[in-house]
């Protein structure tokens, strides 16, 4: 890069030794298009809050309302896991037996008795309807790590934007003071009578793509940095500068182990897993049905006035027999299995569409680690080539301005390419993360910073 800046400059050197006649209101004006439209408003985003990947995951994870939401629907189901499998309220009963209708005042000739009594479940109801409950726990929680893992990766992509526009900046900015240079020669050598009006105009052809590059740099920054705060729980509109660095791995992993890997930690799977076995669960408890409930009841009896022994008790037993309504049962029964099989039915399904997230993250983010790679080792250096050749050619004048101006279009575009590679290949390492619903440990993969 400094080759090109110095060669332009003795270019500009050897020019302006040449009388020229001053250059008319137009490319007076060209100079207006080298300046960034945008560089207040991205000098004040520098100055804002420099903040790392960690330090973004760290705030949304705390702050983000979603995240807040999904603890507490865990602990409203964890609210109910003591009521599922507790008792009925125990009854309380007076009853006046035997007072005469031609004196239903006289209570002193009624038998008075007064009870309290309890409704028993058949044996192993209330265990199940716990187990029921604390399945519907288990699966809220893992909902919960769920969402903290989508939270974390959508700060990740939102992150690797910005990271990916401020690269892309700097590369523009590169490549800005080149066009200046360039520019600059073939007002010169224009105003000396030593190129066509054509020239100029061609650069400005050239300026305009930059500055086209520019609003779209400054698109994409605004909406990641909207997306981020709003991860963060920040106003959409709150100053944001980022900080990190690319780096292209070497080596992924191989499908099989982060199969494997999904199978053990994948929150949306754990959530599958809990959901079927409170329907098993559930399935058991409609099984139960034919095992009757019992009420057993104690009290104390006022007899009548004038009867030996008016101080008495009353003991009673109830129970409810369910083989006399069958069809009501086994249409519970069938709708549990019914249930049963569709929830296991549902995680055999996410199991398999978690495999096929993984291998296409996989190949998404090999695909991109090959691009970045070729961008890098490849055409890059090519590139540099045509474009020296391009300036040497240039101030000898062996070529026109058109053929250097597509020489440093070229490079340019080149080096965009390779930002965009490398910011992709973190966002399939994110989904990779997503898709096996943890983060990657790629600490034993060695890895290349690749840089343009």
């Amino acid at each position: 890069m400094k080759f090109f800046i110095a060669a332009f400059c003795v270019l500009v050197t050897a020019a302006s030794q040449a009388q020229a006649p001053a250059a008319s209101d137009g490319l007076a004006n060209m100079a207006a298009l080298l300046e960034d439209p945008h560089a207040e408003h991205h000098h004040a985003e520098a100055n804002g809050p420099a903040m790392t990947l960690e330090e973004a995951e760290r705030i949304a994870l705390a702050a983000n309302p979603e995240i807040a939401v999904a603890a507490r629907k865990v602990a409203i189901a964890q609210a109910h896991v003591p009521s599922a499998g507790a008792l009925d309220d125990p009854m309380a009963m007076y009853r006046a037996w035997g007072v005469p209708l031609q004196q239903p005042w006289n209570l002193n000739t009624a038998q008075n008795m007064f009870s309290i009594s309890q409704t028993l479940p058949g044996r192993g109801k209330r265990a199940l309807r716990t187990g029921a409950a604390q399945s519907s726990v288990e699966e809220a929680k893992a909902n919960l790590e769920q969402v903290r893992l989508d939270v974390r990766v959508r700060v990740h992509k939102a992150f690797d934007d910005l990271l990916r526009t401020d690269s892309e900046l700097t590369i523009h900015d590169q490549h800005l003071a080149i066009a200046r240079q360039a520019i600059e020669a073939a007002r010169i050598k224009y105003t000396s009578g030593k190129v066509p009006q054509q020239d100029i105009l061609k650069a400005q052809v050239a300026l305009t793509r930059l500055a086209e590059h520019m609003i779209r740099f400054s698109h994409d920054a605004d909406l990641a940095r909207a997306r981020l705060n709003t991860l963060l729980a920040r106003d959409p509109e709150t100053p944001l500068h980022v900080t990190g660095e690319f780096a292209v791995l070497s080596a992924l992993p191989k499908a099989q182990s982060l199969d494997k890997l999904a199978l053990q930690s994948r929150p949306d799977l754990q959530a599958a897993e809990q959901s079927a076995e409170r329907s098993h669960t559930e399935q058991t408890l409609a099984k139960k049905a034919y095992t009757p409930d019992f009420t057993v009841a104690a009290g104390y009896m006022l007899m009548p006035s004038g009867t030996d022994m008016r101080n008495a008790y009353m003991v009673e037993g109830t129970m409810n027999l369910p083989w006399l309504n069958r069809r009501k049962h086994n249409a519970e029964i069938a709708e549990a299995t019914v249930q049963a099989t569709e929830q296991d039915a549902e995680l055999t399904a996410m199991r398999n569409a978690a495999f096929g997230q993984i291998q296409e993250a996989l190949v998404e983010a090999e695909a991109a680690q090959k691009l970045a790679h070729m961008y890098h080792d490849q055409l890059r250096p090519q590139a540099e080539a045509t474009l020296q050749s391009s300036v040497i050619a240039y101030e000898s004048d062996k070529t026109e301005l058109l053929d250097l101006l597509d020489s440093q279009m070229t490079v340019i575009d080149i080096d965009l390419a390779w930002a965009e590679a490398v910011a992709d290949f973190d966002a399939r390492l994110a989904d990779l993360e997503l898709a096996t619903g943890t983060p990657l440990n790629l600490t034993d993969s060695p890895a290349a910073e690749v840089k343009p």
